[in-house]
């Protein structure tokens, strides 16, 4: 793994998700084939094959305070495009850092994450007037996990951290997205419970043709797999009386 510290100009932009987004990081050691952040080794001039590299951002905790006095109060979506929970946070702590001075200034926060690293950082959470902690989970199928997202958490661990914060009065969701092979009905039931709301979207990217083809799973790149799929989540995620959006 290429790891390079960085010294970032600002840490919180514009985002047309929510209002601001905050990236500690450039790149994932999360190597997810699909990821479509890869369009990000364009803009930093890495040759690395994504997943082998990740620019730290070590100052965004010290600029971020900077940053917020020019912007007027927002909505903060950690993160666009790298995990703010992926491995490297272990040691350099950039997203904690960043929570607590969202918290020092009372912002509203959004997580997104496939690592259950972020239970960490449930002593911020839980102090946080607004915040929501999703979960990408593609699939209920481990065995396709490993294969599209070796670096993150299982999906057992993912599940079982969404029942951890949920419980502690923390705003959970899950983004099913892209979906992958899986059994749908059997990813809602486990989700149900656990979770506030779903976001549900299909494959809209090409970076993950050849995977696909590697392990003769062709069949869930079509759009007829894709309005299947729907069609089941929509009918398991209204029997659970879940609250879903659907992107596609």
């Amino acid at each position: 793994m290429l790891i390079r510290k960085i010294q970032a100009k600002s840490i919180l932009s514009k985002s047309k998700v929510m209002d601001y987004v905050v990236n500690p990081y450039i790149g994932c050691s999360h190597s997810c084939a699909y990821c479509y952040a890869r369009f990000m080794k364009r803009v930093t001039g890495h040759k690395e094959p994504w997943g082998t590299f990740v620019d730290v951002k070590i100052n965004a905790p010290q600029i971020l305070p900077r940053d917020i006095g020019k912007n007027r109060r927002g909505e903060v979506w950690l993160s666009s495009v790298c995990d703010p929970y992926q491995p490297l946070e272990k040691k350099y702590k950039l997203t904690r850092k960043c929570l607590e001075v969202l918290l020092l200034y009372d912002w509203p926060v959004t997580i997104q994450t496939k690592s259950v690293l972020v239970l960490r950082d449930l002593d911020l959470l839980k102090k946080l007037k607004k915040v929501g902690v999703g979960f990408t989970i593609s699939t209920d199928d481990d065995k396709i996990r490993k294969i599209f997202e070796p670096g993150a958490s299982t999906i057992q661990q993912r599940i079982d951290a969404l029942k951890r914060l949920h419980s502690a009065g923390v705003s959970t969701y899950a983004f099913i997205g892209p979906i992958l092979p899986m059994n749908a009905t059997n990813l809602v039931k486990q989700l149900a419970g656990k979770v506030d709301h779903v976001l549900v979207d299909r494959m809209n990217y090409h970076y993950a043709d050849e995977v696909y083809k590697k392990n003769n799973l062709e069949y869930a790149m079509t759009d007829e797999f894709f309005a299947q799929k729907k069609k089941e989540l929509a009918a398991t995620l209204k029997e659970h009386r879940i609250s879903a959006e659907f992107l596609f």
